[in-house]
């Protein structure tokens, strides 16, 4: 509600469709104070140099405030025209903090590339709530795999992506700004994230805040489909509430397996 995880909610108050057919909810739990496993994704392409610092002092204070040692880990990836692991895993904020204070801004932008990276290797059968987060204008001009290819990646994955925008003047015209924030809104919504979009570079960090406070709680629910083919095809799918004062956030849809048994979903 407003953005604020809301608890106490139970299985009835909760309907799941898949492709517009409603589905049974065999599985559900609340879920808080969860293990978080995350790849902080940071724009060091031109068109964010002179934005560079607000990045690095807004993700420093986050690592700080947000992880907990032997509980936690998270990586460091820059992008520019290439993609850089700047620090593997560890549950170390010093660590995090030296790599991004190293950050220094480069060339072209291969976003895509990055997230591709993040979702389909480094993330991949990690343990805990696993989660993107993108500091960028959401510019790419650099990139080898397409938007559809890493957002695909990304779902087959079950990987949530959280974006903070730093088009700060996106609000007064830009086309090129707007262009850059759909894709963020994209990647956030179709993998149950968020997008932010702080209208000053100083409230870089509130955004950080607001992905802090939501990041440890969390419903799971799961049902069986009802189309149990197994034919590789993208599921959609819809979560709805019966108290419309809320509106749930979850990934839109999902994969089917070629092969293989049925996984609840």
């Amino acid at each position: 509600r407003k953005g604020k995880f809301v608890t106490n909610l139970r299985k009835d108050d909760f309907r799941v469709s898949e492709d517009e057919k409603a589905q049974m909810i065999t599985n559900f739990s609340s879920e808080t104070d969860l293990p978080l496993t995350i790849a902080l994704l940071v724009d060091t392409s031109g068109s964010v140099r002179d934005k560079l610092r607000f990045e690095q002092e807004a993700a420093i204070e986050f690592f700080y405030s947000t992880l907990q040692r032997t509980k936690d880990k998270a990586l460091i990836i820059s992008f520019d025209s290439g993609v850089d692991l700047l620090q593997d895993f560890t549950d170390d904020p010093e660590k995090l903090a030296d790599a991004v204070r190293k950050i220094r801004a480069g060339g072209g932008t291969s976003l895509y590339d990055a997230i591709y990276l993040a979702v389909s290797q480094k993330l991949k059968g990690q343990s805990g709530r696993r989660v993107v987060i993108l500091i960028t204008d959401g510019d790419d001009n650099s990139s080898r795999v397409s938007l559809t290819e890493t957002l695909e990646a990304a779902q087959k994955n079950d990987i949530t992506i959280y974006a903070i925008s730093t088009n700060s003047t996106a609000y007064f015209g830009s086309k090129e700004q707007e262009r850059g924030d759909k894709t963020l809104k994209k990647f956030s919504e179709e993998t149950g994230g968020k997008s932010f979009f702080p209208l000053k570079l100083q409230d870089l960090a509130g955004s950080f805040l607001d992905i802090h406070d939501e990041l440890r709680s969390q419903y799971q629910i799961g049902y069986r489909p009802s189309n149990s083919k197994m034919d590789g095809t993208f599921r959609r799918i819809r979560i709805d509430l019966a108290d419309k004062r809320f509106k749930p956030r979850a990934r839109t849809g999902y994969y089917m397996p070629k092969a293989g048994a049925a996984s609840q979903r």
